[in-house]
């Protein structure tokens, strides 16, 4: 009699296939890597799916369909309301995030034998768009995830450090793949759509966010001439977007992009760049970061630590505007090649899928071996205090 597969479901995202940002990707590319392995469960939200879009299997993973947003307030719902149905249909849950992880006690109680594993992103409720209240949330839910769950991910080895400091949990450490991108050659319609691009420019794709230094960023480049910027962000969704885009709008070497969702389109633009700017102050490994590596692009990346490790100090670093600015106005004289080449060669040695899914799936049979909580780098004391 051939044995039933494992049953995972993976909660806390938008959804698949992916639209959104670096959960759905991961979830996306644990179907394609896992389906043939695992059963896999999958749940979406009905807000970002129309009904003609909606289907029950995609890539042999089952999808369920939740009718709340995943994002903001009503995430915390969408995730217990995940978490609810996976207990009963499936065997391991995964979950992306801590938004619904003051459920758990709920199901360590009446489903002791239900495996969890909580990712636990970055340090969520450090992010300064928060208030005191979302804040105090979060924390209580990442404590509350370090508590109940059977086994937590982290994706950057400082988190991983912070989650053993804090918790006393010796963490997974487990990163996120970038292959799923490809260098592009920029099209002719798209030199036609942006004739910008055929002279050397800086590119960023980012959310329009404080945290991600959007303005130190624009402020730079705003302040010398010799290399224009191409920003790629979603200007219109907050008052904080539209503010910059105003501020900016007569400066003529800095171009704030729409969202681009096509993914050749993007990679397209991102592929050519002459240097891609990294401003994100958020912990832990960022995908678009692992992605721009993947592409073997040089990198001037905001001079934190979780940057440094992700990157493994191979790139350019900058903590204030005018470094940026003078990194910018004589962009000729750093070594990009090399820079291209070491960061190229870290992100094919760690921030390949099928490595990322095979981690995945060990934790999820319990055939993982984790490391002694001794950590693989050593930071001055300046930044250990940062963290």
């Amino acid at each position: 009699m051939r044995k039933r597969k494992q049953r995972l479901g993976i909660i806390g995202t938008v959804g698949v296939p992916a639209r959104y940002g670096g959960f759905e990707t991961l979830a996306h590319q644990l179907v394609i890597n896992l389906n043939e392995e695992l059963d896999v469960t999958v749940y979406n939200s009905t807000k970002h799916y129309s009904a003609k879009e909606r289907v029950e299997e995609w890539n042999g993973a089952s999808i369920k369909y939740i009718p709340l947003s995943a994002n903001g307030f009503s995430s915390i719902f969408y995730d217990i309301l995940s978490i609810v149905h996976a207990v009963f249909f499936c065997d391991v849950l995964l979950i992306l995030g801590v938004s619904g992880c003051l459920f758990l006690p709920f199901v360590k109680l009446f489903f002791p034998s239900k495996k969890i594993i909580v990712n636990v992103d970055g340090l969520e409720w450090r992010r300064p768009k928060w208030n005191k209240y979302a804040k105090f949330f979060l924390q209580t839910s990442e404590k509350v995830a370090a508590w109940c769950a059977d086994e937590i991910v982290a994706d950057n080895a400082a988190i991983r450090k912070y989650i053993y400091d804090r918790y006393g949990v010796n963490a997974n450490l487990i990163e996120y793949g970038a292959d799923h991108n490809s260098i592009q050659n920029l099209s002719s319609d798209t030199i036609e759509q942006f004739p910008f691009l055929q002279n050397e420019y800086a590119f960023k794709v980012a959310r329009i966010e404080p945290e991600n230094n959007c303005q130190m960023i624009l402020n730079a480049f705003a302040s010398q001439t010799n290399l224009p910027l191409v920003f790629v962000g979603n200007w219109e969704n907050s008052d904080y977007g539209k503010s910059l885009r105003a501020e900016y709008a007569h400066i003529p070497h800095l171009y704030m992009l729409d969202p681009i969702y096509d993914a050749q389109l993007l990679n397209e633009i991102r592929s050519n760049c002459k240097v891609y700017v990294h401003g994100h102050s958020a912990g832990g490994t960022n995908p678009s970061l692992v992605e721009a590596m993947y592409l073997g692009l040089p990198i001037l990346s905001f001079d934190i630590i979780y940057n440094k490790i992700t990157t493994e100090y191979r790139a350019y670093f900058f903590d204030n505007e005018s470094q940026l600015s003078k990194m910018a106005k004589f962009v000729d004289v750093l070594d990009l090649e090399k820079v291209s080449t070491q960061l190229s060669e870290v992100a094919n040695r760690r921030y390949r899928w099928s490595v990322i899914a095979d981690k995945y799936k060990a934790i999820a049979k319990g055939k993982v071996r984790k490391p002694d909580p001794i950590f693989d780098f050593e930071l001055p004391l300046k930044l250990q205090q940062a963290i």
